[in-house]
């Protein structure tokens, strides 16, 4: 069995999809189901015995210890994390709760856990990280893309908590011995995408009639990878991976947020075209930059590519295309989130 953190939100949930489409082996998925978790998302693993979904807190050492000690993972999968750079400008305090003091307090319980494994039980544990490149700073338009090596610059607090996070389980593993695995990665995009990002944004905002909102010019640069190309990549780490090694995981599809949306627009404009015939472009809208926006991510994933073999499957083209028919197949799903409904979805789930 492994563990996994945050299994309910957005990678965190494609993640667990994806691991029992592969493997026999169960899931333990914890998440305290914030806003962005939804266990809709796991829907389809409704009555799968393979599937056991805890409600519970990170930060909750307790908690986490009596889950570790009773299902015996081989692995933790740590996704669960506070990720929306905008709400962190707002309200920057839970960010360093979660990201911070819960990885600290999922780090401890993981130690003592690892600590009293029998030693051939030890050498095969894993604690996988699941990490942002916004940790790294931003980038000039000439800078070569980020490598493992770049130092840390995170400009917002969602970015710093991110940061201080990772410095702790590359501490953890210095000064412990405990074998852990960090991964970076860049934007993601694909399936159950709360729509406060982009993409999911633009595309329900664009069904529904509205502004597709884009911030300052939209010039704006980010490496786009594809949700599932990223599960991939934390499985291939997890199971080759150097111990207290980074990886970077990167779709190398740099694009500006302008050519990301005017992209999601002409996909709109063939799929499900406007019932008056003009293109989706003509709700694109330029609202006010927000703080300290970075101007260009890019990840340069070769380490992972040479030493562990991985390539993102999906280019930017297919990968949108099969994100949009996912939006446009799955309305109802989006309109539960944005109406709150979704949180009905626990209450069913654990009705007695």
């Amino acid at each position: 069995m492994i563990l996994v953190t945050g299994g309910a939100g957005f990678i965190g949930s494609n993640f667990v999809l994806e691991w029992l489409a592969q493997s026999e082996e169960p899931v333990l998925n914890l998440d305290k189901l914030t806003y962005a978790g939804n266990l809709q998302n796991l829907a389809a693993l409704e009555g799968d015995s393979r599937h056991v979904f805890v409600q519970g807190d990170i930060g909750d050492g307790k908690l986490v210890s009596s889950l570790l000690a009773q299902h015996k993972p081989r692995a933790i999968v740590h996704f669960a994390a506070e990720s929306h750079v905008d709400r962190s400008i707002h309200g920057p305090g839970e960010f360093i709760q979660t990201n911070i003091v819960g990885t600290f307090q999922l780090l401890e319980a993981a130690r003592a856990y690892w600590d009293a494994l029998p030693e051939t039980e030890k050498a095969d544990f894993r604690f996988l990280h699941v990490s942002t490149d916004e940790v790294y700073g931003s980038l000039e338009e000439s800078d070569p893309a980020f490598k493992e090596t770049n130092r840390y610059e995170p400009n917002s607090p969602y970015s710093a908590s991110k940061a201080a996070s990772d410095h702790l389980v590359r501490a953890y593993h210095h000064t412990y011995g405990l074998p852990v695995l960090t991964t970076n990665c860049s934007n993601n995009y694909g399936p159950f995408h709360f729509p406060e990002k982009l993409i999911p944004l633009v595309i329900h905002n664009a069904l529904a009639g509205k502004p597709l909102p884009i911030y300052g010019d939209g010039q704006q640069i980010r490496d786009w990878l594809y949700v599932k190309d990223h599960c991939s990549g934390i499985r291939r780490v997890l199971e080759g991976g150097r111990l207290g090694e980074t990886y970077n995981i990167g779709g190398w599809n740099e694009k500006a947020n302008l050519d990301v949306v005017k992209t999601l627009c002409a996909t709109l404009d063939e799929l499900q075209p406007r019932q008056d015939g003009k293109s989706y472009a003509e709700q694109i809208t330029f609202v006010k930059d927000r703080p300290g926006h970075d101007r260009r991510y890019a990840i340069d994933a070769t380490k992972l590519e040479k030493e562990l073999g991985w390539k993102p499957s999906e280019t930017f083209e297919t990968g949108i295309r099969k994100t949009v028919q996912w939006y446009l197949d799955n309305q109802k799903w989006t309109q539960d989130v944005v109406s709150g409904n979704y949180r009905d979805w626990v209450q069913r789930q654990y009705a007695a």
